[in-house]
This record gives structure tokens, C-alpha cells and sequence, in this order.
């Protein structure tokens, strides 16, 4: 073999064991970022849900380990979906400051945690918002003694905030755009950031209008405190997961979707042995009784039925949780359905 063909075939040999071995680096770091969580769930036999550590209407825990809210609910509808059994979910409280963290590390399934969804939370902690669960948008609380009607009035305040969140971005590009002098005092907790401001550290609370809703029937006077009518950001609030997961993504978004389009079509928890006996097209697909699209998500025939005969759909939950029926009565407004005048709309089951 002449010298110079040698050395092209040793070096063209390297070049291909090189390529190939990148190739073959570059799948196994794909397979090691799949994590194959509906197996995992249903091999452990249960839903691994990241909630807020406490947050009245949304999540909270009683006494007696019991959980309840909005957030809750969603992570039940996950596990009748799966399991036929709400009860198959594990509540993991999580910081805002760890929350997106904790999901990458798998130490949650899923995140149901009034988390807002924005494009650096999907780009730097490689996540997914699988769809919006509540329109939200953020406010200030005040004492109703300071007498004030609007936020722009809210010149020379004290604010409490909780850091590392969107609402302390959003602090100050507010007051910095109306040109409104304010100090700022910053807490890790939410727990920290309410004791401030109910012992009087500071004048005005500021946190999604939900949130403020949910703090202040935790105070010793709520109806001494009003939340302001102004609202001076988009919080679109939505369940997460991780990326390269899209079995799970799928599973998880088409819950909410399910729970959306029962409430259009007037499927309740009461009156679905009814549903089930329609022969309406847009309902026996929604029920299963025509279709195969459970078997598309990895379930069954009739994973809708069994998130709302055992959790509701949409409207029952918002309401017995943080609706006009609960004690936080906070009105529907955007997110009643689209057709109802709001902005909530789910893709059809077809």
C-alpha cells in the first residue's frame, strides 16, 4: 500500500470512528433526556405534583395532610385520567425560587404552581408550558385607611415583593415607566413577603391578582384591605413539564383541554352517565364511544369521562375553588370560555 493512500485510509478510519461515535454520544444523551414519564408514573402508581407551599383557592394542606385548590384539582384530573383514581398523586410543596429546578431534576412529574409562562423559563430550564390554566395579571393590595384608588397613586410607597419572580420584574418596569419613586422590600418565601405587610413592614403588597385574592383571607380584617383595580402585566399561569418528554406533554396538555371542552359542551361530573348515552358526534367523540382517541394519548377509551365524573370539568373546578362560590370569589372574567365572553378555548377532539 503506497504511504500517502495509507495515511488517507488511517486518517479517513479516524474521521468515520469520530463521526460515529458523536452520533452515537449525541443518542445516548437524547435517551438520557427522555425520561419516559407516563412509564414511570404508572410503575410507581402515582402522580408526582409540584405545588405552591401554600396558597389558599389554589394549594394549600389542612391539619391533616389534606390538599385542596385549583392547582390540586388539575393534578387529580391527571391521575383519573391515568389511574381512574384522583388520588393517585403525591403533593411536593415547592419555592418559587426552586420550583423549575426541582421539575428538571424529576423530582416532580409536573408543576401545578401559578407559574407564569414565559420564553427564558422554556429556553433556560428546557421546559414546556403545556397550555394556559389561568389568565392572570398582576395588582397591589393596600390598607383601605391609605385611601387609594389607583395604582399610580402609589408614589413613595413601601412595596413587598417576592424575589426571583416575574412579578419583581414587573415591579419595576411599572413604577420606573410612570416615573413613581417607591422602596422596595424583598422576600425569598411568599410567607415572608405576606408577614411584612401584615405586620406593617410595608404599605402595599404586590403579586398576581389571584394571589392577592388568596393572601388576603389570611389577614386578621381582609375587608380592611382592597386589592386596586389596575392590573400591570400579562401572567398567563400554566401547568409544566419537561422537554423530550412529548408523551407526557401530551397526556398533560389534553387534560386541561378535556376539562375546557367538557364545560363547552355542558359535560359535568353530575350528568355524565348521561354523556355517555349521547349521540351527539362532538360528545361520543369526547366520551369514547366513537374514536380512538384515548389509545392516541397512551390511555384508555375513556380517560375524559374519568377526569370529570372524578374531578369536573373547568367551570366546577374554578368555582368551587377560588370562584364567586368560594371564599376567595374572584370573578370569572377572562378566564370564562371564549364563547361566554372570555378567552379561554381549547383545540376540538377529533
Amino acid at each position: 500500500m503506497p504511504k500517502l493512500f495509507a495515511l488517507n485510509f488511517r486518517s479517513g478510519l479516524l474521521i468515520g470512528c469520530a463521526i460515529a461515535i458523536a452520533v452515537a454520544a449525541a443518542a445516548f444523551a437524547y435517551d438520557r433526556y427522555d425520561t419516559k414519564t407516563l412509564k414511570r408514573t404508572i410503575r410507581r402508581d402515582a402522580v408526582f405534583c409540584g405545588v405552591n407551599t401554600g396558597l389558599p383557592g389554589f394549594s394549600s394542606v389542612d391539619e391533616k395532610g389534606n390538599w385542596s385548590g385549583f392547582d390540586v384539582d388539575f393534578c387529580r384530573a391527571i391521575a383519573a385520567a391515568i389511574f381512574d383514581d384522583p388520588g393517585k398523586v403525591k403533593f411536593i410543596p415547592l419555592d418559587a425560587k426552586e420550583r423549575f429546578t426541582e421539575l428538571q431534576k424529576r423530582k416532580v412529574d409536573v408543576l401545578a404552581r401559578n407559574s407564569t409562562w414565559t420564553i427564558s423559563r422554556e429556553t433556560d430550564y428546557a421546559l414546556h408550558f403545556a397550555g394556559v390554566s389561568y389568565y392572570d395579571g398582576q395588582g397591589f393590595m393596600v390598607p383601605k385607611a391609605r385611601k387609594i384608588d389607583s395604582a399610580l397613586d402609589l408614589n413613595g410607597s413601601k412595596v413587598c415583593v417576592q424575589s426571583d419572580t416575574t412579578t419583581e420584574l414587573n415591579l419595576d418596569d411599572y413604577f420606573r415607566a410612570n416615573n413613581i419613586k417607591y422602596e422596595q422590600v424583598k422576600f425569598g418565601k411568599v410567607d415572608d413577603v405576606f408577614k411584612a405587610y401584615e405586620t406593617g413592614e410595608c404599605d402595599t403588597l404586590t403579586a398576581d391578582i389571584s394571589q392577592l385574592y388568596a393572601l388576603r383571607q389570611k389577614l386578621a380584617k381582609p375587608g380592611d384591605h382592597v386589592i386596586l383595580p389596575d392590573v400591570i402585566s400579562k401572567e398567563p399561569l400554566a401547568p409544566v413539564v419537561r422537554q423530550k418528554d412529548d408523551d407526557w406533554l401530551l397526556i398533560v396538555k389534553w387534560t386541561l383541554f378535556a376539562m375546557l371542552n367538557a364545560e363547552e359542551l355542558g359535560i359535568t361530573s353530575k350528568n355524565i352517565d348521561t354523556a355517555l348515552k349521547s349521540k351527539k358526534p362532538d360528545v361520543m367523540r369526547f366520551v369514547g364511544t366513537e374514536g380512538e382517541y384515548g389509545e392516541g394519548l397512551g390511555l384508555t377509551k375513556d380517560w375524559a369521562v374519568r377526569i370529570i365524573r372524578r374531578v369536573g370539568n373547568y367551570g366546577e373546578v374554578y368555582e368551587r375553588n377560588v370562584g364567586t362560590g368560594s371564599k376567595l370569589g374572584i370573578p370569572r372574567g377572562l378566564n370564562q370560555l371564549w364563547n361566554a365572553g372570555g378567552i379561554l378555548y381549547a383545540p376540538p377532539i377529533r
